[in-house]
């Protein structure tokens, strides 16, 4: 397949928010261009994309995985709903299946062995870290346990069994394993490369977080009773992000294999991937706080490339801080930044006959950004643009 990848670059501002928190409580941050600034980091936006695929129904349960440390339960759920008279073994199947296909040791963690009470269920046995396994991958698993139930341990003791639970752990990888990546640390061999690099988002401008004193009043306190409840002190900060992720998606088409669907071209699991990534990307949203906040907002510019050469990331037009003019804020200066960067470097690095470029963008506050590349007209629009243009790209002989 030929080397293509997608850069997806925003522009887009938070309110008072802290959608990201360090180990303080404090908003994360970040130096650079030799001033602070407001970080989000990948980790919560990847997150948030991952949450947006199910919740808006971009991609179907069964494109999608399961990333927990409770894996033998969600196996076990699933070997019961294949045979309900196999639910008192159910665990300890799951247990030994998922051990012979990823090599990891699945056992009640030592904290909460022998903590049941009397007549309560004993702790369930997990694995040690996050297991990632796609809805294709523990059916077949589940499958796989079923036909072994008379004696687990004997059956998969045997070559062929074992490269079987081996195999169905190595194939048929979910959209999001596919895009994310995976990393199985005692079996090295089915780890899956992240197809998407997605940057920590920070601010085009400086920022000081600030602090929110706030009080709680108590309701059935009388006219006798002053004073608060409760006090507290919660910080945050507001800025314009620059966000910026990169799809190689010749590696999510090696991900994705010969498709999650019978009897479909590789080019469609990639085309419904790139258009759930795209979508979810542009659309999610970190939610710390957001109760206390209601930072709800959406890109003012997004800008998409499409090429062959390598990812370009385009955080170097705010390596001297934006400052807001009098009176202003962030975004129209931001943007005019962008556009006169990005002719820049595409100029200087660039393969003007291999890229393609789409724009999508909100208010004046944007409009230096128009002919930069094609126009969108929303979120929608760029969305089928970008992905059937990819399909394309991958149509054509290396």
């Amino acid at each position: 397949m030929n080397r293509i990848f997608l850069d997806v670059h925003a522009l887009q501002t938070v309110p008072p928010s802290n959608l990201n928190r360090d180990d303080t409580g404090a908003p994360k941050s970040a130096v650079y261009g030799g001033v602070p600034r407001a970080r989000v980091s990948s980790q919560a936006w990847k997150r948030a994309t991952r949450t947006y695929f199910g919740d808006e129904h971009l991609l179907d349960p069964s494109e999608l995985g399961v990333r927990t440390k409770k894996v033998a339960e969600v196996l076990a759920e699933r070997i019961v709903s294949l045979d309900s008279s196999l639910e008192g073994t159910a665990l300890a199947l799951a247990a030994e299946v998922i051990e012979a296909a990823t090599g990891s040791k699945i056992e009640v963690p030592k904290r909460k062995a022998g903590a049941a009470k009397d007549g309560e269920d004993d702790p369930a046995p997990q694995s040690k870290y996050l297991m990632f396994l796609s809805a294709r991958q523990l059916d077949g698993l589940a499958e796989l346990a079923v036909d072994g139930a008379g004696g687990i341990k004997a059956y998969l003791k045997t070559k062929d069994n074992k490269a079987r639970a081996k195999a169905i752990a190595d194939t048929r990888h979910s959209v999001d394993i596919a895009l994310f990546g995976r990393m199985v640390a005692d079996s090295a061999d089915i780890n899956v490369d992240a197809a998407v690099q997605v940057a920590h988002a920070i601010s085009v401008h400086r920022v000081e977080n600030e602090s929110d004193y706030y009080t709680a009043v108590d309701d059935q306190n009388t006219d006798a009773e002053p004073g608060a409840g409760m006090i507290g002190v919660v910080d945050f900060n507001s800025a314009t992000l620059y966000r910026y992720a990169a799809i190689a998606v010749h590696q999510l088409g090696e991900n994705l294999g010969q498709g999650l669907r019978d009897d479909e071209p590789i080019t469609e699991p990639v085309r419904r991937a790139v258009e759930a990534f795209l979508h979810g990307f542009v659309a999610s949203l970190p939610t710390g706080k957001i109760n206390t906040f209601g930072h709800h907002t959406l890109p003012d510019a997004v800008i998409v490339k499409l090429r062959t050469t390598r990812p370009i990331s385009f955080v170097a037009a705010f390596e001297e801080p934006v400052v807001s003019e009098l009176g202003g804020g962030h975004v129209r200066e931001a943007a005019g930044r962008l556009a006169e960067y990005i002719p820049d470097i595409e100029r200087a690095y660039g393969d003007d006959e291999s890229t393609r470029t789409w724009v999508l963008r909100v208010g004046p506050s944007t409009e230096k950004l128009t002919g930069l590349g094609e126009e969108a007209a929303n979120l929608t629009a760029l969305v089928s643009s970008v992905s059937g243009a990819v399909a394309e790209r991958m149509e054509k002989p290396a």
